[in-house]
């Protein structure tokens, strides 16, 4: 009887074992090379990403800055000159000379920012003013609502405001006489006029146009052409009135009277305005500097008498 023996006999090679061990110290490398990319990749992101963005605000600071400075920079001499030039030159049949036009701009030009300039009267030279004045604040009033609000909607940029005047150039010598009467009641030369009585102050404006300290005002309306018409006086007493009952530092106010030959603009000019005030005269162009007053004054002119061809 012949015994087989099928016992198998299986050596390991040490070559097996280790070459299991390679593989794994190769995949740990694998992970760690992968690893230390993706940290130096995100570490360079960020910083990328914060300088990119510390630029862009650099930039976007700057550029506000200039935008800001270029905004708030008056107007060039040769855009100044331009202006009055092509505004001259108008077709128009009411519109004003040149000798006219250029006192009013070189005050404006020397007015300190941001100007205050009121007008009243809606003229043709309503959007130099509004132009000259550059970073100022310019108000329009006027005596026709509807055409206010025309030239508010034509043009959104001007800042109008209609008034109901309730006077007649017919009636001119008796409401100086009433209101010189008044001059310490209700037709006071320093007063808030928002809460006057005065015939010929105007309160019914906004109430912002009572509050600001007027820089520069141009009486240029409302019309006066007829007996009925409600011509300026109470155009040039509210100007006196608002011109010495300023609060702020700057206490003077440069008034500009157009149409200064007409009666009414004259007279009115010498007595609520006042003749030592006048600076400067032309036949069309009177020009007046105020100062404000003690709120308790009672004249309306240094001089107790304003002379008048009344």
């Amino acid at each position: 009887m012949k015994i087989t023996n099928n016992t198998k006999l299986i050596l390991l090679h040490p070559y097996i074992q280790k070459q299991g061990n390679s593989n794994r110290l190769w995949l740990l490398a694998f992970i760690s090379l992968f690893t230390i990319a993706f940290l130096v990749t995100l570490i360079y992101t960020r910083e990328s990403t914060s300088i990119t963005t510390t630029a862009s605000s650099i930039i976007a600071s700057t550029t506000t800055t200039t935008v800001s400075a270029l905004g708030n920079a008056p107007l060039p001499a040769t855009v100044i000159n331009t202006l009055l030039h092509y505004a001259a030159k108008s077709n128009e049949t009411y519109h004003m000379q040149y000798s006219d036009l250029k006192p009013i701009s070189d005050v404006l030009r020397k007015c300190s920012s941001p100007c205050n300039f009121l007008v009243f009267g809606l003229t043709q030279e309503t959007l130099l003013w509004k132009a000259l004045n550059h970073n100022g604040r310019t108000v329009f009033i006027d005596e026709n609502r509807y055409y206010a609000a025309y030239f508010e909607e034509k043009h959104p940029e001007i800042d109008a405001y209609d008034v109901q005047y309730t006077t007649k150039r017919s009636e001119m010598k008796e409401l100086i006489a009433s209101a010189k009467e008044r001059v310490g009641n209700e037709c006071k030369p320093v007063q808030n006029l928002l809460f006057s009585d005065c015939r010929l102050g105007l309160n019914d404006l906004p109430n912002h146009v009572y509050e600001v300290d007027w820089d520069v005002i141009l009486v240029d309306g409302p019309r006066g052409d007829w007996p009925d018409a409600p011509g300026r006086m109470s155009a040039i007493f509210t100007t006196g009135i608002l011109a010495r009952s300023k609060k702020g530092a700057n206490t003077k106010t440069h008034v500009f009277v157009h149409d200064f030959f007409g009666e009414v603009e004259r007279v009115c000019g010498e007595e609520f305005l006042c003749k030592e005030n006048l600076v400067e005269a032309s036949y069309t162009l009177g020009h007046y500097v105020l100062e404000k007053m003690d709120e308790n004054s009672v004249q309306y002119c240094k001089s107790s008498r304003a002379s008048s061809s009344t």
